[in-house]
């Protein structure tokens, strides 16, 4: 079988392998480490913690969080709830249980210093004012799931370990906006988690994270980006993360789960924000995922290209050669997809989010991902 290339169409198909290639390896070397992690039970030494919530007019958030984080089966732990000056009737409840529950330290901020936008100084507050050295941080509207959450989260810390990042997934509900929140939480963790267990660590999230205290004091805490927003989990882990003293926690029973965004307006607000910190990561991580993400940009259009315009390769339409083995490469490439994220999927506990359309979805996120991060680049979010 002989074909006859012409320039462009050479192009054209050397672009593609090329993605194709990428692809493949991203997803058997790198997000297989996730796919295929098998957890090692460790011994648990049941070192004291203390947890940490931030909370802002969060009482309706409280009173899901509260019970179960009080009632968690761990030997010695504190509960550090910031009530950063809430109008609402947070600073009554916290009061009042704090009167009856010694596991409660309260730090209550009445006054607005908080000279920037975010959690960063009241977070900072809550880190100082924590009795013991390894911190879990969680946030007011999450709920995790069982009473095991504190033991499986220090269960990671091994003698090297200053960090553990964990994942924080969101609530199941009903339509698309959820699936694509739900979906995108789970494509960022694996990222995050992969590289992590990858000795590259780069993020956490705060919904679910853990670092000692003398770490946060030890590299002077978000002062390096205190003007930014947001940052306070991704690039204090950015700067504090290494191949020695970060370790990973993936359970998908003892979940942290947190209320996703209702509407398309609030989600794209809180991914612009998230994007914006970005540009704030190492070079070697910005490279790792600038060329996952080229190539997933590369792959789509020049796929549908070679597929419905046979004639810039002057190849005739009923040469099914062609069509056969183009078709075999992008089965692999869905039967590969399909694979990794549903083994991810299952090991974080993600259910029903219609995986055999993880086309759609990345198609979706490759474009909505370029044109949110372009946007955010150029026109930073409001309070930057």
């Amino acid at each position: 079988m002989s074909f006859n290339f012409n320039q462009l169409s050479f192009y054209i198909l050397i672009i593609f392998l090329l993605a194709w290639i990428v692809q493949m390896l991203y997803h058997w070397v790198l997000f297989r480490r996730l796919a295929f992690h098998k957890k090692v039970r460790k011994e648990n030494s049941y070192e004291p913690v203390s947890v940490i919530v931030c909370a802002k007019d969060a009482y309706e958030y409280l009173l899901d969080l509260l019970p179960i984080a009080l009632n968690q089966d761990y030997p010695e732990y504190e509960l550090v709830i910031v009530n950063d000056c809430s109008q609402d009737e947070t600073e009554e409840y916290l009061k009042d249980l704090a009167r009856n529950n010694p596991k409660i330290n309260l730090v209550n901020l009445t006054q607005n210093l908080n000279f920037f936008h975010g959690k960063k100084f009241p977070l900072s507050m809550g880190i100082k004012s924590a009795k013991y050295d390894l911190l879990l941080l969680t946030d007011a509207d999450c709920v995790p799931n069982t009473n095991q959450w504190i033991k499986e989260m220090v269960a990671a810390y091994e003698k090297d370990t200053e960090i553990v990042v964990g994942y924080g997934p969101y609530f199941e509900r009903k339509g698309l906006l959820n699936k694509l929140i739900r979906f995108d939480t789970l494509y960022i963790a694996m990222q995050y988690l992969s590289l992590a267990l990858a000795k590259k660590p780069y993020m956490g999230v705060g919904r679910n994270l853990s670092y000692r205290k003398s770490t946060f004091l030890k590299n002077k805490g978000f002062t390096s980006h205190y003007n930014i927003p947001s940052g306070d989990d991704d690039l204090f882990i950015s700067q504090v993360a290494n191949k020695k003293n970060t370790a990973v926690c993936i359970d998908a029973v003892n979940r942290v789960e947190s209320e996703p965004k209702r509407t398309w307006a609030t989600w794209i607000r809180q991914k612009r924000r998230h994007y914006s910190t970005g540009i704030k990561y190492k070079p070697q991580t910005n490279r790792i995922l600038g060329i996952l993400l080229g190539s997933r940009l590369a792959y789509y259009p020049t796929l549908i290209a070679l597929f419905f315009m046979p004639q810039a390769l002057e190849i005739s339409l009923g040469n099914i050669y062609y069509y056969v083995i183009l078709g075999l490469l992008a089965l692999l490439h869905y039967i590969t997809m399909f694979i990794i994220y549903h083994k991810s999927a299952k090991q974080l506990g993600e259910k029903h989010l219609g995986l055999a359309f993880v086309p759609f979805y990345d198609c979706f996120f490759m474009i909505f991902t370029t044109i949110l991060g372009m946007w955010s680049t150029l026109f930073k979010p409001k309070g930057w």
